[in-house]
């Protein structure tokens, strides 16, 4: 399995890269009147319209303090042949993963997005299903 590792806050998260159809620069964001919370707008890439969604209201992380200055990344994702954005702090890799590195959460997960957990020995990354998550 293959995943893209990326960064909200000081939490380091993942998702399958079979999900993932590019990552971007940040670009012009065209806000939405009355859109709801988690719509942070639209973006225009190469001629496609695609909603750009704030991943960290929905997952629940606090925005890191002086987002305004820093650099972010987009990834465009591809759910249900539709093209979703979010925005990250950035991205760090994509790794190769043997599954039996990912401990899956029990049944009384209260987050049904995340798909699990793995563990390195130098940091603890959450892996995404984006499908649960949308």
């Amino acid at each position: 399995m293959q995943v893209v590792i990326f960064k909200l806050n000081d939490e380091q998260f993942a998702v399958e890269t079979s999900k993932v159809q590019s990552i971007n620069d940040a670009m012009e964001i065209t806000k939405v009147p009355k859109a709801p919370a988690h719509i942070k707008g639209l973006i225009n890439l190469r001629g496609n319209v695609i909603s750009l969604l704030d991943i960290n209201l929905i997952i629940d992380v606090p925005k890191k303090e002086n987002n305004e200055n820093s650099e972010n990344s987009i990834i465009i994702l591809e759910m249900d042949d539709e093209l979703v954005g979010i925005v990250v702090d950035q991205v760090d890799e994509v790794l190769d993963l043997d599954e039996s590195m990912i401990e899956r959460p029990g049944d009384d997960n209260k987050r049904p997005y995340i798909e699990g957990i793995i563990n390195f020995k130098d940091r603890v990354v959450t892996l995404i299903n984006i499908d649960k998550l949308f």
